[in-house]
């Protein structure tokens, strides 16, 4: 572990497109580019000999580092701190709008605000997750990584043509880059990374660097204004906006599951998975927090994004049915899985697999969520067309014959099907809300099939999800396990919170899945899934149980749940996917659906709170 830094030690840039993380000690250790899914061009977060990065830090042994974002942005500030002297680095992406294009740009500024400082810079690509070599160009202006397969990463220098040149360059036997920049007080230079440049290094003057920097403030502050939530912990709710914002592709409106790979859910295990796609389940839940907060636009853009999914496969009649259960960023489908054998892993957890070989699992669940975001986003005026009506109408008839097989599962398990209680759960809500949605709008449906199906679904996860040995509901048929996916049961309206058979069984999952406020999704050993270790407790999970005691009356329990989790979180308020018993991050980082999970329980419990 010493030579990685911790999952937590990093902050979140991004252009709508593609995103970097940054450590405390001022390394980029991972850029994809030109898109979330692309090949990585930084990746020593995955290996820290062979993956590549971007480092700018004192070249003094000892230092103390604080790191921020400028308020209300993506702007990130690392301060370095010594005895003679205190720096910083300014590390932005200049936003690139909603044209997806393979030019794209990370700004580093480097200043020295008190005493002096010298900084050791190092540039160091690996391209095609370090599968391709290249050579180095120097020029007067910066520098030119030019690759194997014709892709260049362009160095600019931040500037005026008058300034000191400050600069000791020195490369190496792998074409890096190595500099020294000694720095006084008021002094600051800088760089830009450019991804597919239209021309050769140049000199960038200070006054157009000030000018894209006040731009990318203009436009974080801009968009956040049009939040509308004012209830308790804004902001942590914020930075949960920006963050899931850094994560959408602006593109086309999908939201990637995380901006990483392969990070380990168990350090030194096998659960390390590629999440840079959009599932379908996570992005649906988005447009409950985007318009729960006022994000009408990017709601929007997702729900056409679900839409021409839905469209294009209507009346497949496939195995995994009419939607896989993610896709590519651009909508695409193949996301054929492999191992990078060369790379040995975070902390040498490996394998370190991209591409997702769940992506055609069959897993009931997402017609519901789909339906659900859907109908949610009807209520708040955003309507569906003719054509997606029809497009729906087909896949509820593929549902309506096939929702009573087995699955793999909300969990994405490898240990076979089952019938998951949460599974058939939401096959209920995607019967209920079409329902609701024909008749509101007047639209021809199959709704005696629906109401048929919907009922028997009901009497089925009644009579076959409940154990009366547990008195609670349970992962699937036939099983004692217990699930804190059904934690969602009364958020969807399946059940009423203060039903006696929902607040016992909240009882049961706080006494077997709870671990100090923490939920685990469930426990592996009592439910095998295919997979050797274990895990951490999944933050998703215990946002979930905040909003699930909410609403079943227990406001108090609730808080002190939120207040215990807030404290979870990195020093930028970000999430990754679980929490270790010594209460390090784990799992890819940061992850939307906590994010969008948080949103949703302090919406929730803030409701609750002030007695609404």
């Amino acid at each position: 572990m010493e030579d990685y830094p911790l999952i937590e030690n990093h902050g979140l840039l991004g252009d709508l497109q593609t995103a970097a993380l940054v450590t405390t000690d001022g390394t980029v250790d991972w850029l994809c580019l030109p898109r979330f899914d692309s090949p990585s061009v930084f990746g020593s977060l995955l290996d820290k000999d062979k993956g590549g990065h971007c480092t700018v830090r004192p070249v003094h042994p000892t230092y103390a580092t604080k790191q921020l974002y400028l308020p209300d942005t993506a702007i990130l500030v690392t301060r370095f701190m010594t005895e003679a002297g205190a720096g910083e680095v300014l590390d932005f992406m200049p936003v690139t709008g909603r044209t997806a294009t393979e030019r794209h740009r990370l700004v580093r500024i480097v200043r020295c605000v008190r005493g002096s400082m010298t900084f050791e810079i190092v540039i160091a690509p690996r391209f095609d997750y370090g599968r391709k070599g290249h050579r180095l160009h120097i020029t007067e202006h910066g520098a030119v990584f030019a690759a194997e397969d014709g892709s260049e990463l362009t160095v600019h220098a931040v500037r005026e043509p008058e300034d000191e040149r400050l600069l000791d360059v020195l490369t190496d036997r792998q074409d890096d880059l190595h500099f020294k920049l000694a720095l006084q007080a008021g002094q600051q230079r800088g760089l830009t990374l450019e991804w597919a440049a239209d021309g050769p290094p140049r000199e960038i003057r200070l006054a157009e660097y000030e000018e894209i920097f006040d731009d990318s403030v203009r436009y974080w502050r801009s968009w956040l204004a049009q939040s509308r939530y004012t209830g308790r912990w804004r902001e942590a709710v914020e930075r949960s906006a920006i963050t899931l914002k850094l994560m959408t592709y602006a593109p086309t409106g999908a939201l990637v599951a995380a901006p990483t790979a392969a990070l380990p859910e168990q350090l030194g295990g096998e659960r390390n998975w590629d999440y840079r796609f959009t599932w379908i389940r996570d992005a649906s839940f988005s447009v409950y927090a985007l318009l729960g907060l006022g994000f009408t636009e990017e709601a929007s853009a997702f729900n056409q994004w679900l839409g021409d999914r839905v469209k294009e496969r209507a009346g497949s009649d496939g195995d995994s049915g009419p939607l896989n259960i993610m896709y590519k960023v651009d909508g695409s489908s193949d996301l054929t899985e492999e191992i990078l054998p060369h790379w040995e892993g975070y902390a040498g957890s490996a394998p370190v697999r991209i591409g997702n070989g769940a992506a055609t699992q069959l897993q009931l669940d997402i017609y519901g969520e789909a339906l659900d975001s859907i109908y949610f986003a009807h209520r708040h005026g955003l309507q569906l067309g003719h054509r997606g009506w029809n497009a729906l109408l087909t896949n509820l008839d593929w549902l309506t014959d096939h929702w009573d097989q087995p699955e793999e599962g909300l969990w994405e398990t490898r240990g076979g099907r089952e019938h998951f209680t949460y599974g058939r759960m939401m096959s209920w809500v995607a019967f209920d809300r079409a329902l609701r949605l024909a008749q509101s709008n007047g639209r021809p449906s199959a709704a005696d099939r629906w109401q048929s199906a919907r009922d028997e679904l009901y009497e089925q996860i009644m009579a076959k999800g409940w154990s009366e040995t547990r008195q609670a509901f349970v992962q699937h048929y036939g099983s004692d396990v217990l699930d804190s996916s059904l934690l969602r049961m009364a958020t969807v309206g399946f059940i009423t919170p203060q039903d006696t058979m929902w607040t016992s069984s909240l009882d049961a999952m706080e006494q077997e899945l709870v671990s100090d406020s923490l939920v685990y999704r469930y426990n592996p050993e009592a439910s095998p899934d295919g997979l050797r270790g274990s895990e951490g407790t999944f933050s998703l999970c215990t946002f979930m149980y905040v909003d699930a005691l909410a609403r079943a009356g227990r406001a108090d329990r609730a808080r002190l749940v939120f207040e215990k989790m807030m404290g979870y979180a990195n020093h930028l308020g970000l999430y990754s996917e679980e929490i270790d018993p010594t209460g390090r991050q784990l799992g890819n980082f940061p992850q939307a659906f906590t994010h969008l999970a948080l949103i949703d329980a302090a919406i929730t419990l803030n409701g609750a709170l002030d007695g609404r």
